[in-house]
């Protein structure tokens, strides 16, 4: 990331980061229906974000781990 472009914090719950980070690693980016460009590559930023910053218990996070995440964000969904 460049120093000179403007940046916004975003604190996210765990298992949320665990579920996105997962996806994002195991997703084909060219098969993700986008509308402009821009948006495969605010993807493909994030994952590089969340690769650099996020926790190691993030970024290492165990099959087993990203089920329980994965139930914990599913839990009372209601949709």
């Amino acid at each position: 990331m460049e120093d000179d472009l403007p940046t916004v914090s975003v604190r996210l719950w765990r298992a949320d980061a665990i579920v996105l980070f997962d996806w994002l690693m195991t997703t084909d980016l060219d098969s993700v229906p986008v509308t402009h460009p821009a948006q495969k590559q605010a993807l493909a930023d994030l994952l590089s974000r969340l690769e650099w910053a996020a926790d190691a218990d993030v970024t290492g996070a165990t099959v087993e781990d990203i089920a329980a995440a994965q139930r914990e964000v599913a839990r009372d969904m209601g949709w």
